[in-house]
């Protein structure tokens, strides 16, 4: 016999026994919920709860293997009969097993990714759409659009509003691609991972014998990660389990972060009102972090407006208090970082280390960093810096800046001009390179855009340019070509280019600037990329149940994170909350988290004081150590100040906020900055209440307004609070 109470804690084994009925396991970071699942399926079949009569549905086919292995480790004997799997898995057994009931007389066939994108191809040509337009949606943009649409079950128009703004222009199209799939799915008995739970769902819903038949088969049902799961899973539980049925979910409310996909957090919030008689139980033992660490995560989900209340605590006595380092700029924080990550690794080594990031893009000025010293990193969630086709694309522009005769950079170049192909390129190369100025200028009079090329990059290379300038020069051409190649994604390209253009802002030599970023280590395989010891740099999404011993979190600045669209609603703006909180609870014994004082402003060489994440702004200051970047470069720990006076503290790097001021203000001349104490809040009836950075003489005031940056305002505009 199992001694359950000596293996488990009071919470986790008030879970694991739970006899009859629908119960929630509110489960902490780091609290041991999978432990609890394990036990919970030991001491059923201890009960004498038959095997093959208990419901395990995870989200990976890995993750339920390890928990029924781990079961009958513990038991000593088989759970042979017991389902356990994803979601899909099951509804594809029941909708075969139920084929006929369900619609497929000829039987059905499960379509993977590539045969999707297939059909998409094949009915957007047989609807005559896109063609000739380089700028349409391609397949796969097109079907995972098509997917949103169905997971959040928004409509086409509602789904590319939000999150493809660009192809608004394409809607209809879209509507009519996405209805015309359809259409061919239902001719051909085709299903996709979408339909397999809609489908299933349509059967139990309208089928009470097969409901009822499952009912009475599995009579204990146990869900993992309940707050990832979307709209039409939770509608599944409910026809499965009924209202009274022996349902488990676990998982935590305030780890539910992947609303993008589909999954939506009020399955969660809202079971005790879906189930009746619901017992919820909350585990809140930590058993990987520090209490100091614990404290600050705890603070955080405080300001969060709907949520079930928690206290993680652990046994792990003692611990250092997190940091907050505010860098001079954005720029300075890779140089803050990399000097934390180097005496980071002397202690825990380099796996034991991880910088964390909301989007791919904010890690690229580190990564140059990092290659400039040699420190090894592998990175999870977006691609690697100079691996991003848009960024090859604009160094291979400036390497030809340097070194007029790069035959692989003119090939690269050229092929973006439209009706170039790879053989033409090579062509025009050849002749640009041997100096045929005749075969040149014929090319020049066939493709307009080879003119202005060749132009720009002779007068870049005969002022020996700076990076910074060579940008300035090249991005305005190459943005068309941006549009055109990445039609489907190149707002967020876009956001690369910004900090490729931030990074070259602090180079003075071209040469030097290639060479940090074109310089790479011999490329490795996928699986010595998951071999080698290396410091990790991960999208807070992919690090998602792991941890390391010590953690650094980037940007925690407004309008980076949370991000400038969240900032603007509430249900985003919840998300990035817990977000933040997934990123802290991954450190076991050191937490660290960067907000830099001054960000760069888009496409010039300036700084713009920054304001630090709201988040970090309801967080009492006694739980975390504040070091500040001076001039010189090293962190030196701060004095108590109230967090929200950082923006009008620290200066930007390229001088006093004088020179930030717009340009062509009249006052420019007579700006002065104002003493912290005197700054205060205003209220603005279209920006809505901001920050008084500074007075412009005589009657104006620079201001910072969340999710719209500074502004330069008349006083008479402004109500003062």
């Amino acid at each position: 016999m199992i001694d359950f109470k000596n293996e488990l804690n009071e919470a986790q084994y008030d879970a694991a026994t739970h006899p009859q009925g629908p119960v929630l396991v509110i489960a902490g970071a780091g609290s041991g919920k999978t432990r609890t699942i394990v036990y919970r399926l030991a001491w059923l079949v201890e009960q004498g709860v038959a095997p093959d009569s208990i419901l395990l549905m995870t989200f990976t086919r890995k993750a339920a293997q390890e928990m029924l292995t781990r079961a009958e480790t513990i038991l000593g004997r088989s759970l042979h009969g017991t389902s356990g799997g994803t979601f899909h898995s099951f509804a594809y057994s029941v909708l075969r097993q139920n084929a006929l009931t369900a619609g497929f007389p000829n039987g059905m066939t499960l379509m993977d990714r590539g045969d999707c994108e297939d059909i998409i191809r094949d009915v957007k040509s047989e609807l005559g759409l896109g063609k000739k337009d380089r700028s349409f949606p391609k397949k796969n943009t097109l079907l995972d659009i098509i997917t949103k649409s169905r997971n959040k079950e928004l409509s086409i128009d509602q789904v590319v509003t939000t999150e493809a703004y660009h192809l608004t222009c394409y809607s209809q199209e879209i509507e009519e691609i996405a209805n015309a799939y359809k259409v061919y799915k239902q001719q051909h008995a085709l299903l996709d991972y979408d339909d397999l739970l809609f489908f299933l769902e349509k059967l139990l819903a309208e089928n009470d014998v097969i409901k009822e038949q499952l009912r009475a088969r599995f009579r204990f049902i146990m869900v993992d990660e309940y707050q990832d799961t979307n709209l039409v899973q939770a509608r599944i539980v409910r026809l499965l389990a009924g209202k009274n049925g022996n349902i488990m979910a676990v998982g935590d409310d305030a780890q539910s972060i992947y609303a993008f996909r589909g999954a939506d957090v009020s399955n969660i919030l809202n079971f005790p009102q879906i189930f009746e008689n619901v017992k919820i139980v909350r585990l809140e033992q930590n058993y990987r972090s520090v209490q100091p660490v614990l404290d600050l995560t705890n603070a955080i989900l405080e300001g969060a407006e709907t949520k079930f209340d928690k206290k993680l605590f652990t046994n792990r006595t003692g611990g250092k208090t997190p940091e907050l380092m505010v860098p001079l700029s954005d720029y300075t924080q890779s140089s803050r970082v990399v000097d934390k990550i180097i005496k980071l690794q002397k202690k825990f080594g380099p796996e034991g280390v991880a910088v964390l990031f909301r989007a791919g893009y904010q890690s690229y000025g580190l990564e140059v960093a990092l290659k400039r010293i040699g420190i090894e990193y592998k990175k999870y969630g977006g691609l690697k810096f100079n691996e991003a086709a848009h960024i090859k694309d604009v160094l291979a522009f400036m390497r030809l800046v340097s070194n007029p005769i790069d035959i692989i950079s003119w090939q690269r170049s050229l092929g973006h001009i439209k009706g170039v192909g790879p053989k033409t390129a090579k062509k025009i190369a050849d002749a640009v390179i041997s100096a045929n100025q005749s075969a040149v200028e014929k090319f020049k009079k066939k493709y307009a855009l080879l003119g202005e090329l060749l132009t720009d990059l002779d007068g870049l290379r005969q002022k020996n340019s700076s990076p910074s300038t060579a940008l300035e020069v090249l991005l305005p051409l190459y943005n068309p070509i941006l549009v055109t190649e990445y039609p489907d994604d190149y707002p967020r390209r876009q956001a690369g280019l910004e900090q490729l253009s931030q990074i070259a802002a602090n180079y003075e030599s071209m040469e030097s600037f290639l060479a940090d970023l074109c310089l790479d280590p011999e490329p490795l395989s996928q699986d010595n990329e998951e071999q080698r010891e290396a410091v990790t740099l991960s999208t807070i999404h992919s690090a998602k149940g792991l941890e390391w011993n010590a953690v650094i979190i980037l940007d925690l600045v407004e309008d980076r994170f949370p991000s400038r669209k969240s900032m603007q609603k509430p249900a985003e703006f919840e998300e990035e909350r817990r977000l933040l909180y997934v990123a802290c609870t991954r450190a076991k014994d050191e937490l660290y988290m960067s907000a830099p004082a001054s960000v760069s402003r888009q496409n010039t060489d300036f700084r713009d004081p920054a304001i630090p994440s709201p988040f970090l702004r309801e967080i009492s200051d006694s739980l975390y150590e504040e070091w500040q970047e001076s001039y010189s470069g090293g962190l030196a720990k701060k004095k108590r100040t109230p967090i929200d006076n950082y923006s009008a503290s620290y200066p930007s790097m390229n001088g006093s906020a004088e020179s930030e001021i717009e340009a062509g203000s009249s006052a420019q001349a007579s700006a002065k900055k104002i003493s912290p104490a005197k700054l205060g809040y205003c209220n603005h009836k279209i920006f809505g209440r901001g920050k008084i950075v500074e007075r412009v003489e005589p009657d104006k005031y620079r201001i910072n307004f969340p999710g719209f940056g500074l502004k330069v305002i008349v006083e008479d505009y402004l109500e003062m609070l």
